[in-house]
């Protein structure tokens, strides 16, 4: 069974609805094992503290005294909180946790250079994480500013019931949201595993298999501390994406060139020749296989979507002057952008990576 993976970036803020009603027409794509979707930029509750982290986790009550007791030691500051009412109606599918807790922070008073923080916010989650896993007391989603997550395994459209989702009342409110409605069915079902994952700003959902799996794991796991976890095979694209970006910095064309490198007798004709044999050799274990398509967000806002070296996954953009859409199946987006002009639509090939900006222009960079 193939997953079902969407994205939708706006120039206005949107309700996560509209996230919901971009993936129901794809509902043949998933099991109702579960829903999980990561919101960047916020308005609504969180607008006014772009600036500040935003913790995102689920969690007992002794897990919620245990984080707070984290915190207070760590000389973060509380800020703010959303604490959702549920919607408790009998028959709904979904395995709760007891609380849901969404809250910003202020730095600690003594760490003001960005590098620190970003690295502080990183070390806090991952204390955070292990705290709760060691104690069985709840999940860490992400730790980060302008950036909530929710996560939670059940039917879809029920979770969105229980958190108020279809309501539109204005509390969640973002201009990227990144959706998958489904749990990772390839493995144990527990939350960590749920697409999108999340790091550093870098977020991403895939809908395939890597069958590189082991050996991208094996590898990734001595190059970064924040390389964790890897309860899904599809982890490792987004550590991938990461290492490229953000560790090596290199541009986001690169990444392509990392995960589905160009055979040996199509680079020799290339007069970027020298670079790409360079990458072959020195990240041939970061390289994936299997039918697979990803979608990602960038910690400055922007999108992109890319394939497999075979295009065994199918993926589509589409869009007006307002918003545009990826999504697995272009019923998806005739949803939500019944208006657009769908002869503008684009159907990433197995060579490309198309990234959409903050003034939504889509640009494609071939391989």
């Amino acid at each position: 069974m193939m997953c079902r993976i969407g994205a939708i970036k706006s120039k206005n803020p949107v309700q996560p609805s509209m996230a919901l009603r971009l993936m129901l027409p794809q509902q043949e794509g998933h099991d109702n094992s579960g829903f999980a979707m990561v919101m960047q930029d916020l308005y609504g509750v969180f607008g006014l503290y772009k600036d500040k982290p935003l913790l995102s986790m689920a969690c007992t009550q002794q897990g919620g005294h245990l984080v707070e007791e984290y915190m207070d030691a760590h000389r973060f500051v509380k800020m703010s909180e959303w604490l959702p009412v549920p919607d408790k109606r009998k028959g709904l599918n979904i395995q709760t946790m007891p609380y849901y807790i969404f809250r910003t922070y202020d730095y600690p008073e003594y760490v003001t250079d960005p590098d620190e923080r970003e690295a502080l916010l990183l070390d806090t989650r991952l204390a955070l994480r292990q705290m709760l896993t060691e104690t069985g007391q709840g999940y860490i989603y992400s730790f980060w500013p302008d950036v909530l997550t929710l996560k939670e395994v059940g039917d879809p459209m029920d979770i969105a019931t229980y958190f108020h989702l279809w309501d539109d009342n204005g509390c969640l409110v973002a201009k990227n949201i990144i959706v998958q409605s489904r749990q990772n069915t390839n493995y144990e079902i527990i939350r960590y595993a749920a697409h999108p994952f999340f790091l550093q700003g870098y977020t991403l959902c895939a809908n395939g298999e890597n069958t590189f799996y082991t050996k991208n794991k094996e590898f990734q796991s001595s190059l970064f501390r924040g390389y964790i976890g890897f309860e899904s095979d599809s982890q490792t694209f987004l550590y991938t994406l990461h290492y490229v970006l953000h560790e090596l910095k290199w541009p986001i064309p690169y990444y392509k060139h990392v995960i589905t490198p160009l055979p040996f007798s199509e680079i020799e004709h290339r007069e970027d020749k020298d670079v790409l044999l360079s990458i072959r050799q020195s990240l041939a274990h970061l390289e994936i296989n299997g039918p697979n398509t990803i979608i990602a967000g960038l910690p400055d806002g922007r999108m992109m979507t890319c394939c497999d070296s075979k295009k065994l996954r199918p993926v589509v953009v589409g869009g007006d002057e307002n918003t545009v859409a990826i999504a697995s199946e272009v019923c998806g987006i005739n949803e939500i952008l019944p208006d657009r002009d769908t002869s503008k639509d684009i159907y990433p090939d197995e060579r490309e990576i198309v990234v959409i900006d903050n003034d939504l222009e889509v640009k494609r960079w071939k391989q």
